[in-house]
């Protein structure tokens, strides 16, 4: 099949894609846009069987990498995604943790070896949107905040991208949704700061995902070896539907003409 479109996400880990553009790249494809997925790392710093922790008697960072890039590929057809792509980088771990400080931990990587393995990418499926993370990597994860400078550098040294996105979660949505819970008595550990998420304000481009929130729930339930960390699968389908349904991102830069506010990243493209 011949795409005239393509869409490229850049994002740090195995279950990454789903929550921020897992509807986006559901509905590019339903559409005819080519999707193709960049992963960092192997995710070696998620949770083993029984919910075993890094650091942790039992936790084996190999058996973890394989695990969950089998789930990524799981999610992928879920999700419909043409292609994924794995850099195949190690997973840095949380701020603070140990693994920060291993030479060859993703956050390590010299940038001009990372963001010119994606560059190579980009050169080959030419995509005009490229999505990933905002300079603090939505909450400051290292690889996340990695990811947005490979994306960002790669972008500028091929200039193929006619348009590049920071994923965005609005503060208002994130408000809403703790305001449910706390009304709804749901029992769940849901209480962020005020300052969580993107001012509304900042906001450029909301896409409706609704017709694409099932595809997403059992993406995310893919990557079942970390369903204890993904607190909205524990949520009723109502609540689900609320954080699903739209997926919002901040235009860094466009060559095309666009609306101030945007309903489709492709708009200027189409």
């Amino acid at each position: 099949m011949e795409h005239e479109l393509t869409l490229m996400a850049v994002h740090a880990h195995p279950d990454d894609e789903v929550l921020g553009t897992g509807g986006l790249l559901a509905r590019c494809a339903a559409e005819g846009v080519r999707t193709v997925l960049v992963t960092c790392t192997n995710g070696e710093q998620g949770d083993d069987a029984g919910g075993v922790k890094p650091g942790e008697p039992g936790h084996d960072a190999a058996v973890v990498a394989r695990r969950r890039i089998a789930e990524l590929h799981e999610s992928a057809a879920h999700l419909g995604i043409d292609v994924v792509e794995l850099l195949g980088y190690q997973d840095s771990g949380m701020v603070g943790w140990d693994a920060n400080e291993a030479p060859e931990a993703f956050a390590n990587v010299p940038l001009e070896e990372s963001a010119g393995k994606l560059a190579a990418l980009m050169e080959r499926y030419r995509p005009q949107v490229v999505v990933t993370y905002d300079e603090d990597g939505g909450y400051g994860h290292p690889d996340h905040v990695q990811a947005h400078r490979i994306a960002v550098a790669a972008a500028d040294s091929t200039d193929i991208p006619d348009k590049l996105y920071y994923t965005a979660m609005p503060r208002s949505g994130i408000k809403q949704m703790s305001e449910y819970i706390t009304e709804a008595g749901i029992e769940i550990d849901f209480d962020p700061p005020e300052d969580f998420g993107t001012p509304d304000e900042l906001i450029t481009s909301r896409v409706d995902v609704s017709s694409y929130v099932e595809a997403k729930v059992k993406a995310l339930r893919a990557h079942a070896s970390q369903g204890e960390n993904i607190f909205l699968l524990r949520l009723p389908e109502e609540v689900q539907f609320m954080a699903f349904s739209t997926e919002s991102f901040v235009r860094q830069r466009t060559r095309v003409e666009v609306p101030a506010k945007e309903d489709d990243l492709f708009s200027g493209l189409r």
